[in-house]
């Protein structure tokens, strides 16, 4: 933690997460640049174009590693000395937990030797998966907004749980622990997910009802069509 610094534009915050978590504030973004061979952009995407404009001329030989939505290797290289080593990253909030999934684009600059060490890094805060330039969007999209689908189905099937008579903690418990159980036995066996809800349809049953009125309610019409609005 001694060798991790940071620069927010909110001071007070920076020094309350700094005393909270151990890495050292630093109140100028140029000052942090200098101290540092490794830096992480983790702003908002319109704000890079300012942040970059401030800092470039200082950023020469070192590593820039972004987890800006939107901005991919060619955004920054256009921008930057070509000595500048580049990944970019995309997240999700499940990282928070360790079991997030972390997206690199294939397209780089790194070394080998920071590529590794980088990847085993990120990989501390669940899965790293490699998507090209062309599909950093669309995997940004589904890792990036789909934990706020997640946790809308969960609401849902809690609702549905209280409705019968479940207080509501008990719900959100049992319907949480029901995707993350699921989730995980498909990780696990890696068996196709259609035949893990075979596994649980028995003919004639109640499972098999339900997967019927998801059918007839466009359920997977719905999923998709989510992502073609984004």
């Amino acid at each position: 933690k001694e060798k991790i610094f940071a620069f927010a534009p909110n001071q007070q915050k920076l020094k309350t997460n700094a005393e909270k978590i151990g890495f050292t504030p630093v109140s100028d973004l140029v000052e942090l640049v200098k101290k540092c061979g490794t830096l992480i952009i983790a702003c908002k995407p319109y704000q890079i174009d300012d942040v970059l404009s401030q800092i470039k001329s200082h950023l020469a030989g070192k590593v820039l590693l972004s987890v800006a939505a939107g901005w991919v290797f060619d955004s920054f290289s256009s921008k930057l000395d070509k000595s500048v080593r580049i990944q970019c990253i995309m997240p999700n909030t499940p990282a928070m937990v360790g079991e997030g999934v972390l997206i690199f684009e294939k397209e780089n600059s790194l070394e080998q030797a920071e590529r590794k060490e980088i990847t085993e890094l990120f990989s501390t805060l669940g899965t790293v998966e490699e998507l090209p330039s062309s599909l950093m969007g669309i995997g940004g999209a589904i890792s990036g907004c789909g934990p706020a689908f997640m946790d809308m189905v969960m609401e849902a099937y809690a609702d549905a749980a209280v409705k019968y008579g479940i207080a509501r903690d008990t719900a959100y418990r049992l319907v949480s622990q029901t995707m993350l159980g699921s989730a995980k036995l498909q990780q696990v066996t890696g068996s196709h997910p259609g035949a893990l809800k075979d596994a649980v349809c028995s003919p004639n049953g109640t499972t098999i009802r339900g997967v019927d009125s998801l059918e007839k309610n466009g359920l997977r019409g719905a999923c998709i069509s989510s992502i073609d609005a984004i």
